[in-house]
């Protein structure tokens, strides 16, 4: 199956050039840790401490669907479309502290797992971003990038990014909460973010999409000439 493994850090850009990959391509595109904020989403929402029992009981009880509506994904949870609503910088901390959960973690994987298998049949491939794609995921994908920048501008980016949506953040506090987000996702026990052996890492400091999605493009194209 054709599916591309894309895993890096907040900020790093990923997840923008993993759209416009999919779209040059032709594939499908699926953001992974938008499931992780709908996990967290709920655990906020119901107001309950996060703690291995409780995220247990709460995936026991959720119906988490992904789906694409003209391109775009779409996240349900328990019937409602919360696609808008886990994207904020609460939901984003939320994501983070329900990640370091086993049965959060093996909930995901199991959908994670179909549907980026689903969607690489039915629409001839997929890209898929998050941060352990590559390593626990799809660790047989076709293709492996790990996507990173340094700490400015993976701030100024997600700084840029909240603004136009309206929230109001200084950036230092955006650069602060990405480096105590980059803490836990690399030192947490369970899937931690790393990059896997095979992946081939590209550096988005200074580069426009278009050059890194080029770049991407031309290590795809020499391993397939290779193989």
């Amino acid at each position: 199956m054709n599916i591309i493994a894309i895993d890096g850090p907040v900020g790093a850009g990923k997840s923008t050039v993993a759209r416009a990959l999919a779209k040059r391509l032709g594939y499908a595109y699926l953001d992974t840790g938008a499931m992780y904020r709908a996990i967290g989403w709920k655990a906020n929402a119901a107001g309950i401490e996060c703690n291995k029992e409780n995220m247990e009981k709460l995936c026991e009880n959720t119906t988490l669907e992904v789906t694409l509506s003209e391109g775009e994904q779409v996240i349900i949870v328990d019937g409602m479309d919360i696609t808008a609503e886990i994207r904020t910088p609460e939901m984003s901390r939320m994501s983070s502290i329900v990640s370091a959960y086993g049965p959060v973690r093996q909930y995901l994987l199991k959908l994670q797992r179909e549907a980026g298998s689903r969607w690489a049949k039915k629409y001839g491939g997929v890209v898929i971003e998050g941060r352990d794609m590559g390593t626990i995921v799809f660790p047989d994908a076709r293709f492996k990038f790990f996507i990173d920048a340094d700490i400015s501008e993976r701030g100024r980016r997600r700084w840029k990014e909240l603004r136009e949506k309206g929230i109001d953040v200084e950036l230092t506090e955006t650069i602060q909460k990405i480096e105590e987000r980059d803490s836990n996702d690399k030192g947490r026990s369970l899937a931690p973010l790393k990059k896997a052996e095979d992946a081939a890492e590209i550096d988005t400091t200074g580069l426009g999409l278009d050059e890194v999605v080029d770049n991407i493009c031309r290590i795809i194209q020499s391993s397939q000439v290779k193989n």
